[in-house]
């Protein structure tokens, strides 16, 4: 059934950018590794494939048109004032840690770390502030949404960062032991900072 049929008519391109627009945004970029979980939190917030394809395609017209505002004006203007301004240091730098509630992942926030400038530097989900991390002792514990990479990166520490394969995704090579306590090599990768799935090397 298309738009106009259920009674319901397509956004136009001027329609504003909600924070539910968002958060579809993040779920279409998961939905190539995890898209199970991204069909249950699609229903959740009542929305149709459709949707969702269109809520990306908006926003990528959003970034790449001529007149777009730099990155860090966009979101505010998407996801209005953040929750939370946290200072942060990045070498010898001073940065600002902007924070969002994201109401699909209760126990996180999204993040945007700023330059000094002004310029983004980093945008990807992270553990709100004073939420306990999760258990991560071996690769059972490595399920899908189950952790960011900050977290995966200290409980298998030491972990080598690799390239993704586009700009919200990163890869993290680490060892971490399977049911047995027998250490296997592995890759993880994360979309938007939130863990998707783990490649286990076989003996």
């Amino acid at each position: 059934m298309d738009r106009m049929a259920s009674g319901k008519p397509p956004a136009s391109p001027y329609s504003p950018f909600t924070p539910r627009d968002f958060q579809l945004v993040l779920l279409r970029r998961m939905a190539d590794h995890s898209p199970d979980l991204v069909d249950e939190a699609r229903r959740e917030l009542g929305v149709s494939l459709a949707d969702m394809r269109e809520a990306n395609k908006r926003w990528q017209a959003m970034i790449r048109s001529p007149r777009a505002r730099g990155a860090a004006s966009r979101y505010r203007s998407v996801l209005g004032a953040p929750e939370s301004v946290v200072a942060r240091k990045v070498g010898d730098l001073e940065c600002e840690a902007w924070l969002w509630p994201v109401p699909l992942w209760p126990d996180l926030r999204f993040e945007v770390l700023l330059a000094p400038n002004g310029a983004v530097w980093n945008e990807w989900l992270v553990r709100a502030p004073g939420t306990p991390a999760p258990p991560l002792h071996t690769l059972d514990d490595l399920t899908p949404w189950s952790c960011t990479v900050d977290e995966a990166a200290h409980a298998f520490a030491p972990a080598r960062p690799l390239e993704g394969t586009a700009p919200t995704r990163w890869g993290l090579a680490f060892e971490a032991p399977d049911g047995r306590g027998v250490r296997r090599r592995c890759v993880a990768e994360f979309t938007w900072g939130l863990l998707q799935r783990v490649a286990v090397d076989t003996p």
